[in-house]
């Protein structure tokens, strides 16, 4: 059996994060939230869009996106929740000398929408020594020869001065992750072509990222015909073809010999096209550092979701992988530990991640029950927290000069 990649971000810290006012989360490679609609499993994961979509987007792109500072900000009812977010990342090894890394950075409310980065901190052990940066207010210290950006308070500093040899990683690895929400309509309309090296959020781009595919591995774009007809039976062939200026997908589709049929993908059902999507992010080149993927299970038939656990599996062999699923059938898999599912629970407007209960964890320890049985049964339950006193968390780490 095949090992399964450990996970390279292995600690996520959130500090007043959308409905998330203070978490650590640790890692298994892959990791299954589940929790209620409602709950904030979509926050949760944003969290991994926000930093990967700040290495290389302004920072006030990034905010006004999501609708500015204030939206993005936990504002609980009571004074002790200031005004800051904070993200931090302690990360494994990135290469043969980095054992593990951090970086974090605190951003400020200001006034009139406006924001300011208060401090950010990159640290990285290398053969070990380490080697950093830290920068608060209008200061920036670093142990690194030569690293000395000038920065407005509304810039971060990592994707300045991430083309240092040992900073370069760190950059590489948040700049990497993505987080997928498949859309069927986008993938059924054509669009016009493009690189074809990073699958869209929505998979709007699927047919340029399979000719890449396709050009760079064909064996990769082999592997995607196989998952495919897995998950839907008698679909054999899936290519990029072009109209005019425009991309768009076609399937061909055998159902005897010498039966089959092309079909453009607006033909196509939604199942289909969402798995196309997962498909493309899963094979796209280069891959992601960390996968997101929200409700794989959506519009898909319960007999499919077998080999959507495979793809997710394999997918987990060559990336780290974080999923956010209702389905029992996918939390049906014989090979799902308890080390691989968190609890997101939502109770007076805060967001909590969480293990599994001790009685939960034993109960998958002895093959009693599946996971999914557990969630038919409304028996997967997280351990019990208190959300009255939330520890606080330290985002940044202590370094020597």
């Amino acid at each position: 059996m095949e090992r399964l990649m450990e996970p390279v971000v292995q600690k996520l810290i959130l500090q007043r994060f959308r409905s998330i006012p203070n978490d650590e989360i640790t890692f298994d490679n892959p990791m299954f939230l589940i929790g209620r609609n409602g709950s904030g499993k979509s926050n949760f994961v944003d969290a991994f869009a926000f930093l990967a979509e700040a290495m290389t987007t302004p920072l006030q792109t990034v905010l006004d996106k999501r609708g500015g500072i204030a939206t993005v900000r936990y504002r609980g009812t009571g004074r002790e929740h200031p005004a800051n977010v904070g993200l931090g990342v302690t990360f494994g090894p990135l290469n043969g000398s980095i054992s593990q890394a951090h970086y974090a950075v605190e951003i400020k409310a200001e006034q009139n929408h406006s924001f300011r980065v208060v401090r950010e901190q990159c640290v990285v052990w290398c053969d070990g020594d380490a080697f950093w940066f830290d920068r608060s207010k209008k200061r920036f210290r670093s142990n690194i020869a030569g690293v000395t950006p000038s920065l407005e308070e509304t810039s971060l500093a990592l994707p300045v001065v991430g083309g240092e040899s040992r900073l370069a990683p760190v950059l590489r690895t948040l700049s990497g992750m993505r987080v997928y929400s498949i859309e069927p309509l986008q993938l059924r309309l054509m669009h016009d072509p493009d690189s074809g090296q990073s699958l869209r959020p929505d998979g709007g781009n699927a047919a340029s990222v399979l000719l890449e595919i396709k050009r760079r591995s064909p064996d990769d774009h082999r592997r995607i015909e196989e998952f495919l007809s897995a998950i839907v039976p008698n679909t054999t062939h899936v290519n990029s073809v072009k109209h005019g200026s425009k991309l768009s997908l076609e399937f061909t589709q055998e159902w005897s010999e010498r039966k089959r049929q092309k079909f453009e993908a607006d033909s196509m059902s939604d199942g289909t096209l969402r798995a196309l999507g997962l498909l493309t992010a899963v094979f796209q080149h280069p891959t992601p550092t960390v996968l997101v993927i929200e409700e794989p299970e959506a519009t898909m038939h319960p007999g499919a979701l077998g080999a959507m656990m495979d793809l997710l599996r394999h997918a987990s062999r060559i990336t780290q992988v974080v999923v956010t699923t209702h389905s029992p059938e996918i939390l049906d898999a014989s090979w799902l530990e308890a080390r691989h599912l968190r609890s997101i629970q939502w109770e007076a407007g805060v967001t909590r991640i969480i293990p599994l209960s001790n009685g939960t964890r034993q109960i998958l320890s002895d093959r009693l029950q599946t996971a999914g049985e557990l969630l038919r049964s409304n028996a997967l339950r997280g351990q019990l927290v208190s959300t009255e006193r939330i520890p606080t968390r330290s985002l940044f780490v202590e370094i020597s000069e």
